[in-house]
């Protein structure tokens, strides 16, 4: 069915997109598991998943190959990442693994590795873990074989834990708002919560079925989102992507806010309400009008590379509780150790009532630049070359010298996909759309060389 692996951080890396197999879940199981147990770890593995079909067989395979390796495993069912990640710190597990294509479709698939801390693996680890699943695997002798068992309460205890990361005494009760689950991982956690708060719900896509995940819904696809909440005329809508780390939101206008516009609005809140906004971690793709709107705010802004694991890196270096990405993936390091779409959510939904401002209004002041992005299907593994090519070379520098101040040139292969991305940013529309033609015609030019 076209199933495809992505590699064990969530993003594409050394292990590169290649076909997805039990065996090839089992050998991954076992070096995650054999890298653990040499490293003297004893305490169990959380095993969690968002609800692709695929992730029935996947979860399996792991499983056989940790438990083959001697780890313990505790099954945690679906579960948004983030909560994953929140009750491996939370219940003493050396390690999380969570099984999600993310906001890909549903014949996708990948593995996301949290540490005992709640952060990701580092590059060090994984590389370690490509290696040793080129190897055959060996089982460890049957006494030292591990155990699997289920965690019965963990959306439970995570819903609990969203609940706490708002202002004791905040309630929605008034606030109509709809929820996308995108018939992903959300789809029962999220609800409760925002019920639980008060909140006026209305819930769509969130039926989840093993094949619908992200299909014409979600953050990937606003439409039905914008179409909801103008219909029920609601004070907001929230999308939520396959395993919920990352949302995006629709104001009471119908219009969409993007995660660049989620970002501005927790900083402006923070600051105005006294809490940690020292500064704010974004990437090399987030929006112009955010960077000159948080300087008005005297709120200092990075770049790093595309990533929340390179996002969060630079957020710990700095000692910043702010960060993310445009595609909605917003981390409160203060709140959570990686990025969580609902508790973002919760932090803006709390804004909104405690400044008893509409969301349209919140995200006044921050001005979008037009950005303009073209996907060029393309093999994983000749993307560096694209990029290094002499013609690609050479139509990058001439529109970023026609640009000069007024705007960008961002060339990336995509971390999930087979895809060269080839993004433009600038003041005028039609002007980021006319020069980004020519780095395009440069990039197939490569391609067919």
């Amino acid at each position: 069915m076209g199933l495809s692996y992505f590699g064990t951080d969530g993003v594409r890396g050394r292990v590169g997109i290649e076909p997805i197999s039990p065996s090839t879940m089992l050998r991954l199981g076992w070096a995650i598991g054999t890298t653990l147990k040499n490293a003297g770890n004893s305490s169990p593995v959380l095993l969690g998943k968002d609800t692709r079909l695929s992730g029935y067989m996947l979860e399996s395979a792991l499983e056989a190959g940790l438990c083959s390796a001697g780890m313990d495993i505790v099954l945690l069912g679906p579960l948004p990442t983030p909560g994953i990640a929140f009750l491996t710190r939370a219940t003493d597990a050396c390690a999380g693994i969570v099984i999600s294509g993310s906001h890909n479709p549903y014949c996708d698939n990948g593995i996301k590795i949290f540490t005992a801390s709640g952060g990701k693996l580092n590059n060090e680890s994984l590389v370690h873990i490509e290696r040793l699943m080129a190897r055959v695997p060996d089982c460890v002798e049957a006494q030292f074989l591990g155990k699997a068992s289920r965690m019965e309460n963990a959306r439970d205890q995570y819903v609990k834990y969203c609940l706490n990361t708002i202002d004791a005494g905040i309630s929605f009760q008034g606030l109509h708002l709809v929820l996308d689950c995108a018939n992903g991982a959300a789809y029962d956690v999220a609800p409760r919560i925002f019920s639980e708060l008060g909140a006026d719900l209305s819930v769509i896509h969130a039926e989840p079925d093993g094949y619908n995940i992200n299909q014409e819904c979600g953050s990937t696809d606003m439409r039905a989102l914008q179409d909801k909440v103008l219909a029920e005329g609601a004070d907001l809508g929230i999308a939520f992507d396959g395993d919920a780390d990352r949302m995006l939101m629709v104001d009471e206008k119908g219009a969409t806010i993007s995660g660049d516009q989620a970002l501005y609005i927790l900083a402006r809140y923070r600051q105005q309400a006294n809490k940690p906004a020292d500064g704010v971690v974004g990437t090399v793709l987030s929006n112009m009008g955010l960077e000159e709107s948080l300087q008005e705010l005297g709120i200092p802004f990075v770049r790093t590379q595309v990533g929340d694991r390179f996002v969060r890196e630079e957020m710990l270096v700095r000692n910043w509780p702010l960060g993310g990405e445009a595609s909605g993936h917003i981390i409160c390091l203060d709140k959570s150790t990686t990025g969580d779409g609902i508790v973002s959510g919760l932090e803006i939904a709390e804004a909104m009532r405690t400044s008893d401002r509409s969301l349209s209004q919140l995200a006044q002041g921050m001005k979008l630049y037009p950005q303009h992005t073209v996907n060029i299907p393309v093999d994983s593994r000749a993307s560096k070359e694209i990029q290094r090519h002499p013609a690609v070379q050479d139509a990058a520098a001439e529109v970023e010298n026609r640009l000069g101040k007024r705007g960008r040139v961002v060339l990336r292969a995509s971390g999930t996909e087979p895809l060269f991305r080839v993004m433009l940013e600038g003041e005028n529309a039609q002007e980021v759309e006319k020069l980004a033609s020519g780095i395009v015609k440069a990039v197939h030019q490569a391609i067919s060389e």
